[in-house]
């Protein structure tokens, strides 16, 4: 075929082509900076469900138009739970500095040495390496979001300690927000000084339970941590897995911490708290992925009650209420034993629309976008269609007149977790080892977990048969050992992944024999 015979078919391509660009809707259109008819864009990557993504659109467009002229379209992006999340940013990060990398070829070649280094100042030993880590500090790479919401604080603190997070200015353009906020409680950051997250709204960790499933269970409500260990709630239980839910992850560490605070020594504390989640877990009906479905079960009736968190907890006891005109599921949150935390947003390195994330903060925190969260639906200032449910984390808002129209006028947040000490100090540094220890003992080994533990209450309990509960309570290291072990999970010159995976391995080939040894002597009745 000669050249002019190709013209009409090269023609008929380039329509084919251009076709579907020129029949999508307008919005499809427009550029991620978003300057159609004046509309700007914020891009927000989050766990949020979507009936808070939907109120957040309509309240901070509405809030940004009054204030600057322009609507805003929030490009919410959801790759999963708070885990998901924090890979996804890791891995963007790294795939985009490389790319900066490689456009100076005066930097020099792009090593793996860099790679799993940049990110940690703790891993920057070698100079190329610390020049890398300043490099990135110095730089405005970014993965194209403008903001992190949601997640808990120990995962913005991880965030902001890479350097993927960064300081929004709060502090120099809204120093009135940090007079009602205070900057912790209980022992628990509820900003970063330093302004690289903020949080929005307060959270505590409790139970929620299923009355009608109670009820058949012959009464008795948990008002504990520990009540959930006990052997009349076995495979009735619904527990989060803390390796796919950062929220379940906090959750178990407030349990240890409750018991370390009970004996006053963490050694102690953290034995006795190991083994009340063993109990648990083996009650476990079900692990779920999110702390989500965890509410759903118990609501459904599948379990009887489970752990929860307050938002989740509260919401499902008010449309029971809505819904029956009573509450068929109740929240709890445990006397001394729930810690208030708080769930934050912050801006990202790199945000391609800035203007609009450090807008999209400052709304969340003023008055009216922390009203937004905690007042029922239809009231003036609060959410139009559904309620949020969230205590928002200005104290100045927990006034009389105003709780009158919050979603539990009662319900303060402040005051429920006002008996509990967060102490970092405790457990803080080996948070990430927590999920990794559950991994390994309880939920890879759960099967036999879980029928050490039904043999064992078959036996008459722990007490009755010591042997077997000894077994059973056994684990690969103590708090007196716990910095070494967390040393072993740690990638170095001297130790490969592989052999990281192997200890793993270890861990819990070990404590699945231990739970088949455990079962075997409680059914010797030792």
């Amino acid at each position: 075929m000669n050249n002019k015979a190709l013209i009409p078919v090269l023609v008929l391509l380039g329509a084919l082509l251009v076709l579907p660009f020129a029949l999508a809707p307008a919005e499809e259109k427009s550029a991620p900076g978003g300057d159609r008819a004046g509309e700007e864009t914020l891009v927000v990557v989050s766990a949020h469900n979507k009936a808070l993504r939907d109120e957040y659109q309509r309240a901070f467009s509405s809030w940004y138009l009054k204030k600057y002229g322009k609507t805003v379209h929030i490009d919410f992006r959801t790759p999963g739970g708070t885990s998901d999340i924090m890979r996804y940013i890791a891995d963007r990060y790294e795939t985009e500095f490389r790319r900066l990398w490689e456009f100076h070829p005066e930097w020099g070649p792009w090593t793996a040495a860099i790679g799993t280094s940049f990110a940690y100042e703790s891993a920057c030993r070698t100079p190329e390496q610390k020049l890398a880590r300043k490099r990135f500090l110095e730089s405005d790479v970014g993965i194209g979001i403008d903001i992190f919401a949601g997640g808990g604080v120990f995962n913005h603190e991880q965030t902001a300690a890479r350097g993927y997070g960064v300081d929004a200015g709060l502090a120099q353009s809204h120093p009135e927000y940090f007079k009602v906020i205070p900057p912790s409680f209980g022992g628990d950051r509820l900003y970063d000084p330093k302004g690289r997250f903020y949080g929005v709204v307060l959270s505590t960790f409790g139970i929620l339970y299923n009355t009608a499933r109670l009820r058949e269970m012959g009464g008795g409500t948990p008002v504990s941590w520990a009540d959930l260990g006990a052997g009349r709630f076995f495979n009735t239980l619904a527990v989060a897995d803390p390796t796919k839910s950062g929220s379940a992850n906090k959750c178990y560490e407030i349990m240890i911490q409750q018991c370390m605070a009970r004996h006053g020594d963490p050694v102690r504390g953290w034995q006795e708290g190991m083994e009340l989640l063993k109990r648990i877990f083996g009650n476990a009906r079900s692990i779920s992925d999110s702390a989500g479905d965890v509410v759903r079960d118990v609501a459904t009736g599948e379990a009887a009650a489970g752990t929860a968190i307050d938002t989740y907890g509260i919401s499902e006891m008010l449309w029971s209420i809505h819904v029956n005109g009573k509450p068929d599921c109740i929240y709890v949150t445990p006397k001394g034993g729930t810690a208030v935390s708080a769930d934050p947003v912050q801006m990202l390195r790199g945000a391609p629309n800035k203007h609009v994330a450090r807008a999209f903060i400052a709304f969340l925190l003023s008055r009216e976008g922390q009203l937004l969260h905690c007042l029922k639906p239809g009231t003036l200032g609060g959410p139009e269609r559904n309620g949020i449910n969230r205590p928002p984390i200005r104290r100045d808002l927990y006034t009389p007149e105003l709780r009158k129209n919050f979603f539990l006028p009662d319900y303060d947040p402040y005051a429920s977790g006002a008996d509990f000490v967060y102490r970092p100090q405790w457990t803080g540094r080996y948070y990430s080892l927590l999920r990794v220890l559950l991994r390994t003992v309880v939920l890879e080994p759960h099967q036999e977990l879980k029928a050490a533990w039904g043999a064992i209450i078959a036996s008459g309990g722990p007490e009755k048969v010591p042997q077997a509960a000894a077994r059973f309570y056994e684990l690969p290291f103590s708090y007196r050992e716990i910095d070494r072990a967390a040393a072993l999970l740690r990638v170095t010159p001297e130790r490969t992944p592989a052999q990281i995976s192997a200890t793993l391995r270890q861990w819990s080939d070990q404590a699945r024999n231990n739970y088949r040894e455990a079962a075997r002597l409680a059914a010797l009745g030792k």
